[in-house]
């Protein structure tokens, strides 16, 4: 694998979760592959679970990672080529990124969307003009419009929770919120279930929410939570703004708020968050809290999700 920036760059989902699996029961399985060996962390947006995650798993291959916050810490860059440079940008990502090239062996990538204009987000430039200078390997610590990491740890989390006796039923459901938020892990959770191919897929959400059908492709679509959530084994609940109309909030209808009555319509159903949450917004408190929750199982399962990815890089790459 020479890079990670959605499920394309993967040759086999089930031989990652299962290197996964196998560094859950032994982190240090891998002591030494990543020894002598850099990663350097960018973020160009806020992150907490991907930046510790990251970071964790990359120690426990014996690698050294450097986090960079290039918003507050560094000069700010300019993405487009032929660029006039007389505002705001300080330096091009094509002489910053070959210098990155030259100090890590990895770089690791954090960007976020405007939600402005869609045109410009779905194009995913930071990202590419990284790839495109660096002359090293990049991962994907979430993009404009993917997240894969967490999409891969969402799989870990599911195939540890899966009924033995037949195929699941995955629900995916918009909830509301207080603000616009990306399609990011709405798309990449749609995109990485339908890869795997290992379950019925069902995304729910209001009117006017469609998402883009290059990663919904595949899944049953359908306006009714109630329907959608019927004999349901998981429910990933998550926000997203609009995609047509981009990036708007029509609505914040709490009765899309996943509550223990909405519970009773599934399969006892495993319920499933990337986090942060808005508690009673997104998710009552007593679904968090209650037994169905995967939650904090999930967001602990990133590490592992990050650590069978860089090892597959350290050992593509040499």
């Amino acid at each position: 694998m020479k890079q990670f920036i959605s499920v394309n760059d993967v040759d086999s989902i089930d031989a990652l979760v299962k290197q996964a699996r196998e560094y859950k029961a032994s982190p240090l399985l891998d002591k030494t592959l990543g020894a002598g060996k850099r990663i350097g962390c960018l973020f160009l947006n806020p992150s907490m679970r991907t930046r510790l995650s990251t970071q964790i798993a990359a120690q426990n291959l014996g690698m050294e990672a450097i986090v960079f916050n290039i918003g507050s810490e560094g000069w700010a860059l300019e993405f487009e080529e032929e660029a006039i440079m007389s505002g705001s940008t300080v330096e091009h990502v094509k002489d910053a990124a070959p210098i990155f090239g030259k100090y890590f062996d990895i770089l690791a990538i954090r960007t976020f969307p405007s939600l402005k204009n869609r045109e410009d987000d779905y194009s995913e430039l930071y990202i590419k003009q990284f790839i495109k200078y660096a002359g090293i390997p990049v991962v994907s610590l979430e993009s404009s419009t993917l997240h894969p990491l967490q999409s891969l740890t969402d799989i870990i989390t599911i195939e540890e929770n899966m009924p033995s006796d037949r195929k699941p039923k995955i629900v995916l459901s918009w909830a509301p919120h207080v603000k616009p938020l990306p399609q990011c892990v709405a798309n990449s959770f749609s995109q990485w279930i339908n890869a795997w191919g290992k379950a019925d897929f069902v995304i729910t959400h209001p009117e006017d929410y469609e998402l883009s059908e290059e990663f919904t492709g595949g899944a049953a679509i359908t306006h009714n939570q109630d329907e959608a959530l019927k004999d349901a084994d998981f429910v990933y609940v998550k926000n997203w703004s609009t995609y047509k109309d981009y990036g708007k909030i029509y609505e914040s209808d709490p009765k899309w708020m996943l509550t223990n009555k909405k519970l009773e319509l599934t399969n006892n159903a495993k319920v499933m968050h990337c986090l942060p949450v808005r508690r009673n917004v997104e998710l009552s408190d007593e679904v968090l809290d209650g037994p169905n929750s995967l939650v904090t199982s999930e967001a602990s399962n990133r590490v592992w999700a990050a650590q069978s990815v860089l090892s597959r890089i350290l050992k593509t790459n040499g």
